[in-house]
């Protein structure tokens, strides 16, 4: 048996759909950046987006969400046949006031995804990817693992082993966790009984038992070479070799870009109330410009 740790398309929706997610999440957060009302830029990327796809029909739908909750993550969650449980999750950890997470790189963790999927994911790199989220941003690993689970991408077995990293982690070393369920794993076991050639007969019998390789031999030479070592490490390695997207982490907030925009607000407002006492200096302030001409109309002065 071999693990076929190549890119295959382990998405549940067609290409195009994750093309134009990948759109909706990277112009989501350019112009959030800009400070424009995120109802404005979705009501302008719903212009944007193919009507060939699905994914105007789930903007319509986001909107009215935002518009009742001022959330994405509830609209996201109630579409669970186009957006998967872990899209979800990391929306409402971003949503999340009390967390440390910006909605920015959750924005972007998202279209990293939704191009790593049209591009052809496997499933190794795309568990890997999502593992390394949660890591690199101290996310809760109990409900990010679970909702990883529920990904349709994932078969039975996989699901079963990924509840298993859920129980384990933090307790078993990670290298050894996907150690244990690569081909090089029963590779060694074989070459230690002085016999390669046991080597399908062993991954027979763990297949038998449920327990198949989920990794292929490169990926488990990698974590049997890391074992011991900081995770961060392992990940890069992997994510060097099998190509998945690098995982977005949140940036040391810097103190002086949050200042300035505060600082340029109130010279704002400074500038605005020195203009009205100039205005009342020089004889009244005139009231009309702040009415649109509309706002006259019938207006004979008459008591």
């Amino acid at each position: 048996m071999e693990v076929d740790s190549a890119r295959s398309d382990v998405s549940p929706l067609p290409r195009e759909e994750y093309v134009e997610q990948a759109h909706l999440f990277e112009v989501l957060g350019a112009r959030m950046r800009e400070n424009i009302p995120a109802q404005e830029i979705l009501e302008s990327l719903r212009e944007e987006i193919l009507v060939t796809t699905k994914l105007p029909m789930a903007v319509d739908f986001m909107l009215a969400e935002l518009r009742h909750l001022g959330a994405f993550a509830t609209a996201m969650e109630r579409l669970p046949h186009y957006f998967t449980p872990f899209q979800a999750f990391v929306m409402a950890e971003a949503e999340n006031d009390r967390q440390r997470f910006d909605l920015r790189v959750g924005l972007e963790i998202l279209r990293r995804e939704a191009a790593y999927r049209a591009e052809g994911a496997s499933r190794q790199g795309l568990f890997l990817y999502q593992l390394e989220v949660l890591c690199r941003n101290r996310m809760g690993y109990d409900a990010g693992l679970d909702a990883i689970a529920k990904d349709s991408a994932f078969d039975e077995h996989w699901r079963n082993w990924i509840l298993t990293v859920r129980r384990q982690i933090g307790i078993v070393d990670m290298a050894d966790l996907l150690f244990v369920r690569s081909e090089f794993y029963h590779e060694r076991k074989a070459a230690e009984q002085g016999s390669p050639a046991l080597f399908n007969e062993l991954v027979a019998e763990a297949t038998a038992q449920g327990f198949p390789p989920l990794f292929g031999r490169q990926e488990g030479r990698i974590a049997w070479a890391n074992r011991k070592k900081d995770p961060l490490l392992l990940f890069g390695a992997l994510h060097r070799q099998l190509g998945y997207p690098e995982a977005p982490r949140s940036a040391v907030a810097d103190p002086e870009e949050r200042l300035l925009p505060v600082l340029a607000r109130r010279v704002e407002q400074l500038e605005a109330r020195l203009k009205l006492v100039e205005e009342e200096q020089r004889g009244g302030i005139d009231l009309h410009r702040f009415y649109k001409p509309t706002d006259f109309d019938g207006v004979t002065g008459e008591g």
